[in-house]
Order: C-alpha cells, then sequence, then structure tokens
C-alpha cells in the first residue's frame, strides 16, 4: 500500500511509503483519498512520510512513461487527493520528516500545522516546466497568501530550518527524531476542540479557496492538461528524469 494508516489513541497517522521519494501517482493519490476517508472517525489526522522524505511530489518517471495518456488520467487524481487533505473536517497536521518538494509541498499546504525536521520545503513545477493545476494554486494562496505566491513558485527555490520558518513555510522546527512526536502532540491539542465547531470555523477560513476552485477549475484544468501534455513538457521531464532521476 502506497499509504498507510496507524493509530496512536485518537490521531491517525497516515505515513507515505512509496518508492524512494514517497512520490505522488495515480495510486498513491487514489489511497490517499480512500485512507483520508478510513481516518474520518479520528479526532485528528498526522500527514507523514517515510525514511528521509516526506514527499518529492510528482512520480515524474511515471509521465515520462505514460506520456500525454497518464496525464489525462493522473492530474484530475492529483487535485482530487490534495482537495481531500485541504477539506478534511479535522485538523492535519504535517510531520515534515525530510524534504516536501512541488507536489508534496502542497501536500503540506493543505495541512493545518506543519512541523519540519531534516530536510527542504518548496514549489519546484516550474523549474520542470510545468504549471501548478489551480486547487494547488489555491492551497498554496490560502496557506501563505497571495502576495507570497510569486516568490514562492517563480523561481522554485527550496529553503530548510530557520530560512523555511522565517518564510512562514512551515510552523516549528524539532529534532529529526522528534518530528512525529510532536506532530502528534500538535494534532491531540488540536482535535480537543469541539469537533463541528472546528470543522465550521475550518470551512469558513477555506471557503473563499474552495469557492475559486469550483468556479475555475472547470475552464482551467483543460489549460493545465493541455500544457502538461504538450511535446515541449514531456520532453523537459524526460531531460530531468534522465539527467536529475538517472
Amino acid at each position: 500500500m502506497p499509504i498507510t494508516l496507524e493509530s496512536h489513541q485518537d490521531v491517525a497517522v497516515l505515513r507515505i511509503d512509496h518508492g524512494g521519494g514517497n512520490t505522488l501517482d495515480t495510486d498513491s493519490c487514489r489511497e490517499l483519498v480512500f485512507r483520508l476517508d478510513e481516518a474520518g472517525s479520528a479526532r485528528a489526522v498526522v500527514l507523514t512520510g517515510t525514511g528521509r522524505v516526506f514527499c518529492a511530489g510528482v512520480d515524474l518517471k511515471r509521465i515520462h512513461d505514460g506520456g500525454a495518456a497518464y496525464v489525462s488520467e493522473f492530474l484530475p487524481l492529483l487535485s482530487d487527493a490534495l482537495l481531500a487533505v485541504f477539506g478534511f473536517p479535522r485538523p492535519v497536521v504535517a510531520a515534515l520528516n525530510g524534504h516536501a518538494i512541488a507536489g508534496g509541498a502542497v501536500l503540506a499546504a493543505a495541512c493545518d500545522h506543519r512541523v519540519l525536521g531534516p530536510g527542504t520545503i518548496g514549489v519546484t513545477e516550474l523549474l520542470v516546466g510545468v504549471p501548478f493545476p489551480l486547487a494547488a494554486l489555491e492551497i498554496l494562496r490560502c496557506a501563505y497568501g497571495t502576495a507570497r505566491l510569486p516568490s514562492l513558485t517563480y523561481a522554485g527555490e527550496t529553503w530548510g530550518g530557520e530560512a523555511a520558518l522565517a518564510r512562514g513555510l512551515v510552523d516549528e522546527l524539532v529534532p529529526p527524531e522528534e518530528v512525529l512526536e510532536r506532530a502528534i502532540v500538535v494534532a491531540a491539542r488540536l482535535g480537543d476542540r469541539p469537533a463541528e465547531p472546528f470543522a465550521h470555523t475550518k470551512a469558513q477560513i477555506r471557503q473563499p479557496f474552495h469557492e475559486r476552485i469550483a468556479e475555475y477549475r472547470h475552464s482551467d484544468d483543460p489549460e493545465v492538461e493541455r500544457l502538461w501534455r504538450s511535446p515541449a513538457a514531456l520532453a523537459a521531464v524526460k531531460s530531468y528524469v534522465d539527467e536529475v532521476l538517472g
């Protein structure tokens, strides 16, 4: 299973365990939605990774191998998975056990609180030559504000430690061995809030972003898909896979 579900008293821990980079592909996106549904009775959720990586983003090897047809299948599943985290009514805390890159950074942004140990965080899609799905961009907008989006996205930089904290990309830093424990403590504390008032408040905060996604996704998603399917984008993915991933 690409996502495992563990129980720590009333806190559900979802662990991404999907290859060396804990990447997002059709399988892990479907599994994340399924596991969140399973965790619906928990008072809070912690999302973490395995090994030294939280999530390295989209599995570009799958994009390379599957081509345009795979892109068309994958992109809606990616948005659905991100929105499942973003719209989850109970507290969700990201235990960043390692790098949170590109889609992994968006996944962290979809959570309510981010605890960083080792590794870096940043959105790097434009370095590969593909745009963000609308859902991903709105999640980043909610977490970090509109004014921050250009600096976060255009250059494709990543930050770790105090630099990530200073930029507001994470909420706290802890030693590597304490990341999961601390995230569970935070999740349990947030989970002590009355369930319905918490869910309503969370929905109020995120309503404008959900509304923009609902209004514009039907027109923006086809354009994002066209750009991801383009020969130029697929060639850039191939080059990245060959040069960086081997």
